[in-house]
């Protein structure tokens, strides 16, 4: 086996553990914030398992992580729905 080989299988092995515990440890139904780190999971894995292969240049790679960092970013730091409002009183019930 060559070292790019062992890498993939590496990078496969942490990305799938990373997958698995994302599973096993949310909770019931996806929202904003299960979707979202779904699809940040699933995008550094990968683009990192590609980037191992030799498929992605080394700026790309960069790329791809400074975009994952931003949204990630953005979302966790994000203001409020605009459709909620806390302070408002309706008696409608």
């Amino acid at each position: 086996m060559t070292n790019d080989l062992l890498l993939m299988i590496g990078v496969f092995i942490i990305g799938s553990g990373a997958l698995i515990g994302f599973f096993a440890t949310k909770t019931k139904g996806y929202g904003r914030y299960t979707t979202s780190t779904f699809l940040i999971l699933v995008s550094i894995v990968v683009s990192s398992i590609m980037y191992a292969a030799g498929k992605l240049d080394g700026q790309i790679m960069a790329n791809v992580i400074f975009a994952v960092i931003g949204f990630a970013g953005g979302l966790f730091t994000g203001k409020e729905d605009q459709g909620t409002n806390k302070n408002s009183k309706n008696n409608n019930d």
